[in-house]
Formats: C-alpha cells, sequence, structure tokens
C-alpha cells in the first residue's frame, strides 16, 4: 500500500503545547489508520522539501501577540515561495493554543495559506483561555480526522 504523509508542524514552547502536539501525533499515528505516514516536526526543523511531500498538513501554533508564533512565521518565511506553484490545493488544518481569543493568530495563518492556495478542510480549532484537559482530547479528534481523511481519500 502506498503510504500518504501527513506532516504536522507544530510550535511546542511548554509542557502543554507539547501535550497537545504528542497528542495529535499519537491519535494521527493510531493503529486503525493504515497507508498514512505521520511526520512531525517544530516549525524550524520544517523545511519546504517536507511539505512538497506532504498528503495534507497540520499547523499548530500559540498566539504570541495576537499574532502566530514566530516560529510558524519563519516556517512560513523559508517555506512560501518554494512551495507557492506546487502545492495549491494542499489540505490543512490549524490549531491555535490562545490565551485570548485567537482571531489574529486565525486571521493571519488563514491568510498565509490563502496565499499559497491551501485548502482548509475544517474550521481552525482554537483553544481559548486558561488551560483545560479536554483540549487534549480536542487535538486528539483532529489527528484522527486528518489521518482519516487522508488514508480514506476524502482530501
Amino acid at each position: 500500500m502506498t503510504s500518504k504523509r501527513l506532516l504536522i508542524v507544530a510550535h511546542v514552547p511548554s509542557p502543554n503545547t507539547l501535550r497537545l502536539r504528542d497528542a495529535l501525533r499519537d491519535s494521527a499515528a493510531a493503529e486503525n489508520i493504515e497507508g498514512v505516514e505521520v511526520i512531525v516536526k517544530t516549525p524550524f526543523e520544517t523545511e519546504p522539501a517536507d511539505v512538497l511531500a506532504a498528503g495534507a498538513l497540520i499547523l499548530g501554533t500559540t498566539e504570541n501577540l495576537g499574532y502566530m508564533s514566530g516560529a510558524l512565521k519563519d516556517f512560513f518565511d523559508r517555506c512560501y515561495y518554494p512551495c507557492l506553484e506546487q502545492t495549491q490545493g494542499l489540505p490543512y488544518a490549524l490549531y491555535i493554543r490562545a490565551g485570548q481569543d485567537g482571531t489574529g493568530t486565525k486571521r493571519a495563518v488563514e491568510s498565509i495559506a490563502g496565499g499559497l492556495r491551501w485548502r482548509a478542510v475544517q474550521e481552525p480549532l482554537i483553544l481559548r483561555g486558561e488551560w483545560r484537559e479536554d483540549f487534549v482530547q480536542q487535538v486528539r479528534d483532529l489527528g484522527t480526522a486528518m489521518a482519516a481523511g487522508l488514508e480514506v481519500g476524502v482530501f
């Protein structure tokens, strides 16, 4: 079976954001999902070649001063032009760990992803306010949905 690649690019500056990223990874790589290879990288580690090889992408960022993390912005700065013409239509999802409301972060990421002509396959998941344990289950659900969608060819 040909493996499809799900790339997770997540900024993890704290123990809780690391928990979110790990829960996302574990759910996407679950045993019941077949034919999907899950690759996990930080924004600083991700190269254009990683994006070019992906069948779908999940972006994870913190809200920093009403904007995406500098790490995710660096990822976009390095990958935008090398990927612009070759990744149009790339299915992606976004989750934001937002101390406030996350709207500025959402708008910024959607603007860049729109310029790349990537295709959002679900509404951004915004984990707002103080830390809650149910955030972990929400990203698990996101990982499962993205991997399953890639597995069955929904996107």
